[in-house]
């Protein structure tokens, strides 16, 4: 299929930008979205600008190698993470990176979100991986955001944000939206009590599934077929706390909480009587 238009690429960069705003995925400065304009050259969002109210002019044509060919201003300083995700990618038309808070208040507070909780999410993006912290704008985060994304189309980087890629920026848009959705649904369940996982199974019948219906990274689609298809560990085997991370158990609380049991809930007025009866006891047999 023919890609787009420039001008029709441009109009709906300003248009993704505007929604990732609108959704709360990005404030003042945060963040930044790339397209393919053809198999050589790059569109990305201008260093230093609101997404918010992005312009036409904020957009900057670049080439594979990151030189800039046409435009006002700088591209973006995290430009190499976006290149590193076309080099590992041939497949994909872009990238947007953004900073949904509840995602990043996962990672803040060490709990991975490489889980499969959420069917819908299990079909389109399996699970989410958090990457390892490095320095913003630097080339070895870049590189991990690259190695990231060859088996996923979604990826968290500690402390940071998120790079999702897509067949188009609407496609990445959307992953980025359902990844804050399902952080959000996490969060709320572990308010309530905890999060409970898909069971094995039935997250390997999704997984693969979702990869031979919407396809995904040409490395997870290869495993449809296999055992496990592309989920992680967390998703096959269970720690028994029920709130499982990347690596087995959660740390320990350092508090103890009352023993939950099946046994019925006696009423507070059944109590008080027993207390009156056994305090008479006791005053009959002092006497």
């Amino acid at each position: 299929m023919p890609r787009p238009s420039e001008r029709a690429l441009r109009d709906e960069l300003l248009r993704i930008s505007a929604l990732c705003y609108e959704r709360h995925l990005l404030v003042a400065l945060d963040g930044n979205l790339s397209v393919r304009l053809s198999d050589e050259l790059i569109l990305c969002t201008q260093a230093g600008c609101h997404k918010g109210m992005l312009t036409g002019d904020q957009l900057v044509v670049i080439d594979l190698d990151g030189k800039k060919v046409r435009g006002l201003g700088e591209p973006t300083s995290e430009m190499a993470m976006h290149l590193a995700c076309y080099a590992e990618r041939p497949d994909i038309e872009a990238v947007v990176h953004a900073h949904p808070p509840t995602c990043i208040a996962f990672t803040v507070a060490g709990v991975s979100m490489a889980r499969c909780v959420l069917p819908e999410v299990v079909l389109t993006l399996g699970a989410v991986p958090t990457l390892a912290y490095e320095t913003t704008g630097t080339e070895l985060l870049a590189q991990k955001v690259g190695e990231g994304i060859r088996a996923n189309d979604a990826v968290m980087m500690d402390r940071h944000g998120a790079v999702c890629v897509g067949s188009s920026l609407l496609d990445a848009f959307c992953k980025l939206e359902t990844m804050e959705h399902m952080a959000k649904i996490m969060k709320a369940a572990r308010d309530l009590g905890g999060i409970t996982d898909l069971p094995a199974e039935e997250s390997v019948k999704l997984r693969s599934l979702g990869l031979k219906r919407y396809g995904g990274p040409p490395e997870a689609v290869a495993k449809a077929d296999d055992p496990h298809a592309d989920l992680p560990p967390a998703c096959i085997e269970c720690s028994g706390c029920g709130q499982p991370s990347h690596t087995g158990l959660m740390a320990s609380a350092n508090f103890s909480v009352a023993r939950i049991t099946n046994t019925p809930v006696r009423s507070f007025e059944v109590t008080r009587v027993e207390a009156e009866v056994r305090r008479a006891i006791l005053e009959t047999l002092g006497g």
